[in-house]
């Protein structure tokens, strides 16, 4: 069992891995998503599997300012996923796959009820929630804080069709995930490969169905919109000079979920009357800024507010 005690903020689950293209970087969404809301100063802890390998240890470097008291060292090797950007900046990726998908329930310990760690917001999502083996033990992980009602618990399906060949097969494992989740971020393409979909709307009507109370769905140059009991808020895209779009919906959650703390949105119930508007502006600030600038390379929050202001 992991001896883990921290009083923080934000819990993230997930991988942390390799992104190869000329030279290697770090990446993995849940990474960028700590990184990003450390940036942004917010306390976080991620849960990771760091290889003792090279890759590894620039992985760990990487997470500057992220408590990784909880990450757990491994002999197996770091996972790698090759970068292939098109002439518009959007990034494919092909995956040799490591030390990110053996989670047990001992190293998931310290999120079960009881397991003595205060995080007010408990993200996951990304490649380890749909990835045997490891994937069952974040799920029931994730399952006991939801049932114990001490966390807000976000989601990000991060859908990579190279490692989910079967629609419906992914389909099952998201929509699995998004019953202990109390908000749901994700992407057009990503509901149009679950759902054949282009339309967030029913889809977004569905996953309320399935437990969420916030649904956001990024639409690249359509700008965000979300989705709740209260009905459909829609925001415009804020106009940026794309450099490349690597980390950018990583970038957005981590500004989503910035925005709902500091707007004191860190349980379910107090989703219901938070301004959305505002949310997926500040969101959509900070994903802005990461699309600006090569690689996965969120904002600080001098950055984010300079560029409010």
């Amino acid at each position: 069992m992991v001896s883990y005690r921290p009083v923080m903020t934000v819990a993230v689950i997930g991988e942390a891995l390799i992104d190869l293209a000329d030279r290697p970087l770090p990446g993995g969404s849940p990474l960028n998503v700590a990184v990003g809301l450390a940036r942004l100063q917010q306390s976080v802890a991620l849960f990771a599997r760091f290889s003792t390998d090279r890759y590894g240890s620039l992985l760990r470097a990487h997470a500057a300012g992220v408590d990784l008291g909880a990450a757990v060292t491994t002999e197996e090797p770091s996972t790698v996923a090759r970068l292939r950007l098109d002439a518009a900046g959007s990034a494919s990726y092909e995956f040799a796959l490591g030390a990110d998908f053996g989670w047990t329930d001992a190293e998931l310990s310290p999120l079960r009820a009881g397991g003595g760690c205060a995080f007010s917001v408990v993200h996951f999502g990304s490649l380890a929630s749909w990835l045997p083996p490891g994937s069952a033990a974040i799920d029931r992980a994730v399952a006991a804080r939801r049932a114990a009602r001490t966390s807000l618990i976000s989601y990000d399906p991060n859908v990579r069709p190279s490692l989910q060949a079967d629609p419906a097969t992914a389909r099952s494992d998201v929509e699995r995930s998004i019953s202990h989740a109390h908000v749901v971020k994700a992407s057009l393409e990503d509901i149009a490969y679950l759902y054949g979909v282009r339309d967030p709307a029913p889809v977004a009507d569905r996953w309320l169905e399935l437990g969420a109370r916030l649904v956001v769905i990024t639409r690249g140059a359509d700008g965000p919109i979300a989705f709740s009991t209260r009905g459909a808020v829609r925001r415009p895209a804020r106009p940026v000079r794309v450099v490349d779009t690597v980390g950018a919906g990583d970038a957005f959650m981590s500004g989503l979920l910035d925005a709902l703390l500091r707007r004191g949105a860190a349980s379910p119930d107090a989703l219901h009357a938070v301004d959305l508007a505002g949310v997926l502006d500040d969101a959509a600030q900070v994903a802005a800024l990461t699309c600006a600038r090569a690689g996965a390379d969120p904002p600080t929050r001098a950055e984010v507010d300079s560029a409010r202001a």
